[in-house]
């Protein structure tokens, strides 16, 4: 390997797709047991790598010298081959800072929280002191290392301001989890994820219900990333290159969520999006049929709406967890908060809003079987459309294209 990553789990990784978009040199991905780091570095067979979980700190003892940043943090994540001679960096300090200063979050005099005691950790806890930050304190499960306890954040630290989680709690493909409450923290004005893997964890959209400023870590992966190609080839990069990756890389990864009313024309939609996106295309009624092997109709009529409501929480769950799709989903899946929750992880959604008078409706469709019916049911649901969408997109007329 002449450059790449090495760390405990890569299966979804995004960097080797970063490189490759930061342009002309291999890139690999590595996992390594503990047993095989030795073996790895003596004698060091690599130009440049960059260090991931759970190896930021166990790298230290075989490099040769260490940039400030990573000196004063105790943790690399880039390594430079110089001639045999290995030097440690931590550019997730540089990214770190770049995620919170482009999602415009002040730190400057705030006291902030900082979830869990790995290397990352280290980085956000330097990064804050950067930025100015008042207080800031570390916090886990153990309360080790002279950090607190999540116990002890809620009962003596309510009034925090910035929240920065660097656990793994909400990482895929275990995204149903949330690493602390933030209703026991009523002042918080800025909540940043580490967390790139989905796109917006619980977390994430925790703060967002409470109208908190919030970020994901994909903008830090990509801008650490730039930073240590940077170092690979002692070249500097064009600003706006990390501008530029991010946001392709946000478009390939981001699904495309299709709601609205039965017989709004979200899989006819679905299809021609995805056919020119080069995206796949799911339809979760699709899926809920292969998965009940009955019409839907026939499963209403012998199980009723809320065992069906039941097989399509589970397709969604499945589809959720997708990566750059297009998804259209059935007319009620909005219906449940956890459906919207989970869709919302990894993908957008936009609300196809037809006018029922231009809906035909159709004996498959229970709900909305004849056209009084539909045109209640779109009363009921609409203000739900609304609330849960992310873009609402007025369609009309039978060029869905």
């Amino acid at each position: 390997m002449k450059y790449g990553l090495i760390g405990g789990r890569l299966a979804h990784s995004y960097s080797a797709e970063i490189h490759a978009k930061i342009g002309g040199y291999p890139y690999e991905l590595k996992e390594l047991a503990p047993n095989e780091l030795n073996a790895f570095f003596v004698p060091p067979a690599f130009e440049g790598i960059n260090v991931t979980i759970p190896y930021k700190q166990s790298v230290i003892p075989y490099l040769t010298d260490l940039s400030p940043e990573a000196a004063a943090i105790g943790a690399v994540n880039t390594i430079v081959n110089r001639g045999g001679s290995l030097y440690g960096y931590n550019t997730d300090f540089e990214g770190m800072r770049a995620l919170i200063e482009r999602a415009g979050i002040c730190v400057f005099r705030k006291k902030v929280l900082v979830l869990g005691t790995g290397g990352t950790s280290r980085t956000a806890v330097a990064v804050a002191k950067s930025l100015g930050a008042g207080e800031v304190l570390r916090v886990s499960r153990t309360a080790k290392e002279g950090a607190i306890s999540y116990v002890a954040a809620a009962r003596d630290h309510a009034d925090a301001e910035i929240l920065i989680n660097t656990t793994p709690v909400g990482m895929y493909p275990e995204t149903g989890g949330v690493p602390i409450d933030l209703a026991a923290f009523p002042r918080l004005c800025g909540v940043v994820d580490a967390i790139y893997h989905p796109l917006r964890t619980g977390l994430v959209l925790d703060a967002e219900a409470h109208g908190i400023p919030a970020t994901g870590g994909l903008y830090m992966l990509v801008r650490q990333a730039v930073a240590s190609a940077e170092l690979f080839f002692d070249q500097p990069q064009p600003p706006e290159k990390t501008e530029r990756i991010y946001r392709e890389l946000l478009a390939e990864k981001r699904n495309i969520v299709l709601t609205g009313m039965p017989g709004a024309g979200k899989t006819t939609v679905g299809k021609c999006l995805a056919e020119k996106l080069g995206k796949p295309f799911f339809d979760a009624d699709e899926e809920v049929l292969a998965r009940i092997g009955v019409p839907i109709a026939t499963f209403f009529a012998t199980h009723g709406e809320a065992a069906f409501r039941e097989e399509e929480t589970a397709v969604i769950h499945a589809l959720a967890g997708q990566s750059g799709a297009v998804i259209a989903t059935g007319g009620g899946a909005i219906l449940k908060e956890e459906n919207v929750r989970e869709l919302k992880k990894n993908g957008v959604l936009v609300f196809l809003d037809r006018d029922p008078a231009e809906i035909i409706p159709t004996p498959d469709r229970p709900l909305a079987a004849g056209r009084a019916a539909l045109e209640r049911l779109y009363e009921v649901r609409y203000p739900r459309y609304l609330a849960t969408a992310d873009r609402r997109v007025r369609v009309a007329g039978g060029d869905v294209a």
